[in-house]
């Protein structure tokens, strides 16, 4: 541990003052330049010089009530496929990955290290670390990747001292995500004769396509990961210029008249067994191999095997040849329960983007409802918060609207059918009785309905008219508490 340190204080003092200073006067500049970004001031330089005038009024810093996502020039498509590489390439990917997880260490380490001796965390690079004595082996990896680490750390950062996530923490082997990102730069990444090759990497690496790759596009980046089972994944990243979407009937008619009765549309309320309770009271069906099955049952019977398979393991000699087997039956059982799961929340959701035309849920705060309703696993179970993203990618893809409601809205409480608030519903009450009406139905029906209601509420009030003809690339609706 002490050599280790002492490597890192002897590369932090390696700088010459030249570079500390310039260094420290690129972060003031850039502090400055926040600054007058702020205030509204104009250019640096211009306030240097005493060339800028006071604005009137200070940009305020409110956000709106809603927000608008209108059109997109271009589309990204992630194609995932499974890959075959060979004991060379593999064992080449398994050094990118372990190169990225190393600088990703070095790196906040020495950002740790530089603000308790400096007071002050200097911006750095791959690069600086390739002619560090004891580090040459970098030179021999994808500095792509390495640069990646770089822009998500200082993310990490940002996202931490913007009070939006936690600090950053080190990565340990065989306990985070084996992955890691490369970008396109030139001709360095190329999709050809059923294959894929990267960067740092010897021959095709073979895939297995399981559908067409869309012409005309332009490759991003490439991710690889290594799955716990031991396969190897590549998702790439393609860019696309955005098409027209041709709006059903009724939104036609409804950017044409404003009316929401011609509109087809659903209102769904998250319900931890089912995933959600819609505003005709039906919940998800899953169709698995031909058959529909309740998954939630399915995916208990999965972790009780995975439980099982685990009380086995401990009877075993750790780091044993039967081990080490056991535990590569473990890693698929988890491998195949996320990729069920995942499999379920795209059936569902494109099955519901095709039908309707808008698509109303509540903007749910899923981490503090872990742990105020002692519900963490079970929400985490039902993927909500995953099923939320694919919705939105799907919407965003065929021309539908998704709209969020606010999380303060009271959708349980209230009676959709005279508007009574109902203080004293408790979660325990599954029935709705509204003392006023008479109006007596499930509770989650009830909600899911009031979703609705207020979805179409607030997309009569916040939607913009496009042209009815057609036009590229829809809304995004989105209510902020």
């Amino acid at each position: 541990m002490a050599k280790k340190k002492s490597i890192r204080v002897d590369f932090v003092k390696s700088c010459t003052t030249y570079n500390k200073l310039n260094m420290i006067a690129k972060i003031a500049i850039s502090g400055i330049e926040n600054i007058c970004k702020h205030l509204n001031l104009g250019n640096i330089y211009d306030v240097i010089n005493g060339r800028f005038t006071i604005p009137s009024k200070r940009p305020s810093s409110k956000k709106s009530s809603s927000k608008r996502v209108a059109k997109c020039d271009t589309v990204f498509v992630a194609y995932r496929f499974c890959g075959h590489p060979t004991e060379e390439q593999s064992s080449d990917l398994n050094q990118n990955i372990g190169a990225s997880r190393f600088m990703w260490n070095r790196m906040l380490s020495d950002y740790k290290l530089m603000w308790k001796m400096y007071g002050i965390s200097i911006p750095m690079t791959p690069a600086d670390y390739k002619d560090v004595s004891g580090l040459e082996w970098l030179n021999d990896r994808d500095s792509l990747a390495l640069a990646n680490v770089q822009l998500n750390l200082e993310k990490a950062r940002s996202d931490y001292f913007a009070g939006e996530r936690g600090a950053p923490k080190r990565k340990k082997k065989h306990q985070c995500k084996d992955s890691y990102t490369t970008n396109r730069v030139g001709k360095n990444i190329r999709i050809e004769d059923g294959g894929l090759r990267l960067p740092k990497i010897n021959g095709l690496i073979k895939l297995s396509i399981h559908r067409p790759i869309k012409p005309d596009g332009t490759l991003k980046s490439v991710t690889v990961t290594h799955e716990p089972d031991g396969k190897w994944y590549f998702s790439i990243l393609i860019e696309y210029p955005a098409e027209e979407v041709e709006l059903s009937d009724g939104l036609q008619r409804f950017f044409a008249y404003g009316d929401v009765n011609v509109i087809s549309g659903i209102g769904l309320d998250m319900s931890v067994p089912f995933l959600y309770i819609d505003s005709s009271g039906n919940k998800p069906s899953y169709e698995l191999n031909g058959k529909e099955i309740k998954f939630m049952k399915q995916y208990r019977k999965l972790e009780k095997r995975i439980a099982k398979e685990q009380c086995r393991r401990s009877h075993m000699v750790k780091d044993s040849n039967n081990y080490s087997k056991q535990s590569e039956k473990i890693a698929r059982l988890h491998v195949k329960a996320k990729h069920r799961r995942e499999d379920f929340l795209h059936q569902i959701a494109v099955r519901l983007v095709r039908t309707y035309d808008v698509i109303a849920i509540e903007d749910l705060d899923i981490a503090a409802m872990k742990k105020a309703l002692s519900l963490g696993k079970s929400v985490s179970d039902v993927g909500w918060g995953r099923f939320t993203t694919i919705l939105e990618e799907l919407c965003l893809k065929y021309g539908k609207i998704l709209v969020r409601a606010s999380r303060w809205y009271p959708s349980s409480k209230t009676c959709h059918h005279c508007g009574y608030k109902n203080d004293d519903l408790q979660l325990s009450d599954r029935v709705y009785v509204c003392p006023v009406c008479g109006n007596i139905m499930p509770r989650d029906k009830n909600a899911a309905i009031n979703v609705l209601e207020e979805g179409l509420k607030i997309l009569k009030e916040n939607m913009l008219r496009p042209s009815v003809e057609g036009y590229s690339k829809p809304f995004l609706i989105t209510t902020i508490a």
